[in-house]
This record gives structure tokens, C-alpha cells and sequence, in this order.
């Protein structure tokens, strides 16, 4: 068993967390205050291979694994994990594409997605669905050209912003089977947006409903068969349980390392906080937990690159345990800046507000627990 990183891996890794350091992390807190992401950021992470990180080779992509993406998102989200998990949205939508969609699709959207001179995002909540995923009422009727798609996604991250939207929209009966995802391009007659949420955290990253009224969509929008498109949806979530991990996890290493640094500098009763045994053991109780928590990721991510029976409950189990700790770690960064870390200034109380949305998409944590609660019973018998 060899937990070594290969040193390409090594190098995926510094890549990207020298480009956020660089391009990203000066900006972030400004990005915040603007609510958006500069559109010219993004063709840049996809000169780097970034827009289609785990897309086949032979579709253009970089055709890294799922371990290489916790990498690459555990990396640059110690600049920003808004802006990393955006980029994760991006890669969940191009990976489908390439998995499923026809030539004409890829041929149309994949090969700009993969240079990300087009930004996808990924359409699947709705006001009435979250959890329940299946329940989804946005519903595509058939018509001689294509579809005619009516309905409303929530919590869309980059509603109003992407260039192009991965929806899962009803074309048959109520459940599952009935679901299908369609492609549906910015500015398509039909397309709009409710106004601009209102976040805890995430603020750069653009949050609205998506809406659609008679708005018509050719047949060849069609990603994959009719009725898979909700299986589609759910091969995608393991992967992205596990970016959003890395990003939970890159952001709170992050809090740490800046709480040691501030730890050494400031000063109470006489010595520097870092030298309170009290504190100390703080310390190593968050470095412990990263660790455990990095270990735990890096596990999962083999087992669905390798295909695992178990890939499904374990990234499941990552997912509720990594950004869980991510949480209570960033959280407990702050506890040790005092009053300082409540202030904007010292960027701490930003990792918190981000970080806390991790433990509700991709699944919430509920679900995850009831995944793997499932998974036991089970394989009791």
C-alpha cells in the first residue's frame, strides 16, 4: 500500500497551487465584494488542462483521474473554494458531456467547455427538490424540432453568468426514468433569471433560478437516451462529493497554516500564544484531523478510479467526514485568531462562511449518512 504521491501528481499539485497563490488568492476577497468571477480567469485554468479535467484524451481533455482532481481542487481552493468549487461544477457538466453526449453535442459544447471559453453549470435543484433530486418537475415536451422546456431550477451557481446550462428536465412519467438532460445555450428565446441570491457564503460565485418558459430546445441538445438523464446525473455526484471534499479540505489547511503563522506573532502575557501548551494541543488536534481527513479522501478517490464496489458508500463516507472537518477546523482557526479573526481583513471568516455550504450540496450530509446507513444494512443480509 503506497500513499506516496507519483510525481506527476506532485507536479498537478504545485501547478495549481501556484497558479491560485498567483491569480486568484490577491483577488479573492474583492471577487467576493463584486459578487462575480472575471470571465478571463477562466480560459486561463483551461490553457492548464483544468477545463476538462477527468474528460478522455480523446475527447481533448486532460483524462486525469478522480485522485489527480482532489488534488487539483485541494490545491487552488486554499486560495478561494468559491472559485474552485465553481470550476468543479464545470467539470461535472464536461464530463457528462463526454460520457454521454452525442457527437454533435461534444463537437457544439465540449471542445469550448474543455478550453472554457464556454462556462457550464449544472441544473438539477429545484424550489420543490433538493434531496429528493427525483422529484423534479422542469418538465420537456416533445415537439417536431425538439423539446419545449418549462419549469424553474434554484440555487443554480452561475445562473445568469454560464454560457450554457446541463439540465435535468422530466421528458416521460414521474421518478427516475423519466428524467432526461437536455443542453440548453445562454440566450435561447425562453431562458431567464430570477434575481441574484443573497449568500452566507460563496458571494462570488453568481447563485439565481434558472427559468424556462416555452423555451425551445433542438433535438440534438439531447445529451445521451431519453430517461437516463437522471442516472447521468448521479454518476456525476460521487466525483463531485469528492472535489467539494478537496475543496473543504484545501481551504481549512489554508486557516491553518495562516493561524500558525499569527500564532507566532501575536503576543499575551508576555510570550507569544503559540508557546500555551493549551493552544499547542489545539493545534495538533486540527492537524490531526486534516490529516485523517486528507487520508480518508485520497481513499476514496482510488476506490472509484478503481472501480470499487464500495467507491459509492466510501465517497459518500469522505464527503461527511472531510468537509465536517473542514468546517470545525476553519472554525476553530478563528477561535484561535480572537476578535481578529472575526474581521474581514484577516480572510479566516471568509473560509468559514464558504465552507459551510459544503455540508449541504452534492448531497447533504443527511444523505450521505443515509447512503452509507443503506450500504450496512445491506450487506448485513
Amino acid at each position: 500500500m503506497d500513499f506516496a504521491l507519483s510525481e506527476e501528481q506532485t507536479a498537478i499539485y504545485d501547478m495549481a497551487l501556484a497558479f491560485g497563490l498567483e491569480n486568484i488568492a490577491p483577488h479573492a476577497a474583492e471577487w467576493e465584494k463584486q459578487g462575480t468571477i472575471p470571465k478571463e480567469l477562466w480560459p486561463e485554468l483551461g490553457a492548464l488542462g483544468l477545463g476538462g479535467i477527468y474528460v478522455s484524451e480523446d475527447s481533448g481533455g486532460s483524462g486525469l483521474t478522480r485522485l489527480d482532481a482532489t488534488l487539483i481542487f485541494e490545491a487552488l481552493s486554499q486560495s478561494c473554494p468559491s472559485v474552485a468549487s465553481f470550476l468543479s461544477i464545470h467539470n461535472m457538466c464536461a464530463k457528462m458531456l463526454d460520457a454521454f453526449g452525442s457527437d454533435e453535442v461534444k463537437a457544439r459544447y465540449l471542445a469550448p467547455a474543455i478550453s472554457m471559453e464556454t462556462v457550464l453549470s449544472y441544473c438539477l435543484t429545484e424550489p420543490g427538490s433538493g434531496s429528493d433530486a427525483a422529484a423534479l418537475k422542469t418538465r420537456a415536451e416533445r415537439t417536431n424540432d425538439g423539446y419545449t422546456l418549462n419549469g424553474t431550477k434554484a440555487f443554480i451557481s452561475g445562473g445568469g453568468y454560464s454560457d450554457a446550462y446541463v439540465v435535468m428536465c422530466r421528458t416521460g412519467d414521474d421518478g427516475p426514468k423519466g428524467i432526461s438532460t437536455v443542453v440548453v445555450e445562454d440566450g435561447t428565446d425562453g431562458l431567464s433569471f430570477g434575481g441574484l441570491e443573497e449568500k452566507m457564503g460563496w458571494k462570488s460565485q453568481p447563485t439565481r433560478q434558472v427559468q424556462f418558459d416555452d423555451c425551445k430546445i433542438p433535438a440534438e441538445n439531447l445529451v445521451g437516451s431519453e430517461g437516463d438523464g437522471f442516472k447521468y446525473a448521479m454518476m456525476g455526484l460521487d466525483g463531485g462529493r469528492l472535489n467539494i471534499s478537496a475543496c473543504s479540505l484545501g481551504a481549512a489547511q489554508a486557516a491553518l497554516t495562516q493561524t500558525l503563522q499569527y500564532m507566532g506573532e501575536r503576543k499575551a502575557f508576555g510570550k507569544s500564544i503559540d508557546q500555551f501548551q493549551a493552544l499547542q494541543f489545539r493545534l495538533a488536534d486540527m492537524e490531526i484531523e486534516l490529516q485523517a481527513a486528507r487520508t480518508f479522501l485520497r481513499q476514496a478517490a482510488w476506490k472509484l478510479d478503481n472501480g470499487a464496489p464500495d467507491a459509492t458508500k466510501f465517497c459518500a463516507m469522505a464527503k461527511r467526514f472531510v468537509t465536517e472537518t473542514g468546517s470545525k477546523v476553519a472554525n476553530d482557526c478563528l477561535q484561535l485568531h480572537g476578535g481578529y479573526g472575526y474581521l474581514a481583513d484577516y480572510g479566516i471568516e471568509k473560509i468559514v462562511r464558504d465552507l459551510r455550504v459544503h455540508e449541504i450540496l452534492e448531497g447533504t450530509n443527511e444523505i450521505m449518512r443515509l447512503i452509507v446507513a443503506r450500504q450496512l444494512l445491506s450487506d448485513r443480509g
